[in-house]
């Protein structure tokens, strides 16, 4: 976020990470976050943020449910703790083997490197396993809700693409690109007709 507040631009991951983060681990609204997020960035597209917005807090109802850990997102993007030292000053001197994770610091370690979470860097105000764990099990609860398989396959009736063949539940011939079939499937599709003279 300091990185995105200063500069206005982060990458696409750190920009799906976020908001996994927010909707999963921290279980903040996803369009509250959306327009924050939104009011950050120097290239916000709506039409491309808000999708995003949707499909990263698992609200689309047809998408896969991405719960993105953003330890290992560090570690693995991030792996010489580069970005995190250069946003986080109080973090320069954190030894590497915790930069990802700095609460697993003994005390000791804190005060001869000058970061005691607390009064230096916070505390985490989630465990970040846990609740992806009390996120996951919401989510799928939600999934299993009656009806819900039929709203979902609504959804990619209307919205999804048409142009992989496949029916609402998946299956179903693949249609050749270009072919009359797959340019006109016999869905009505939506118009911009508004209305207007």
């Amino acid at each position: 976020m300091r990185a995105l507040i200063a500069t206005g631009w982060i990458n696409f991951r750190m920009r799906a990470m976020l908001m996994s983060v927010a909707s999963h681990h921290l279980a903040l609204p996803w369009r509250a976050s959306g327009l924050r997020l939104a009011r950050l960035f120097l290239d916000y597209e709506p039409g491309i943020h808000w999708s995003q917005c949707q499909m990263q807090s698992g609200t689309t109802g047809i998408n896969t449910i991405r719960i993105y850990n953003p330890i290992k997102q560090g570690q693995d993007h991030d792996p010489n703790g580069d970005f995190l030292r250069q946003w986080l000053p109080e973090l320069r001197g954190v030894p590497l083997v915790h930069l990802h994770e700095p609460w697993t610091m003994a005390l000791g370690t804190q005060e001869r490197v000058g970061c005691v979470l607390g009064l230096h860097y916070p505390y985490p105000i989630v465990e970040p396993a846990a609740a992806a764990r009390e996120a996951r099990q919401r989510l799928w609860a939600r999934r299993q809700a009656l009806g819900f398989s039929q709203l979902a396959d609504a959804i990619q009736q209307q919205h999804g693409s048409r142009r992989s063949g496949l029916t609402a539940r998946g299956v179903g011939r693949r249609r050749r690109p270009g072919s009359a079939a797959a340019n006109n499937d016999g869905v009505t599709q939506l118009g911009l007709d508004l209305g207007l003279p």
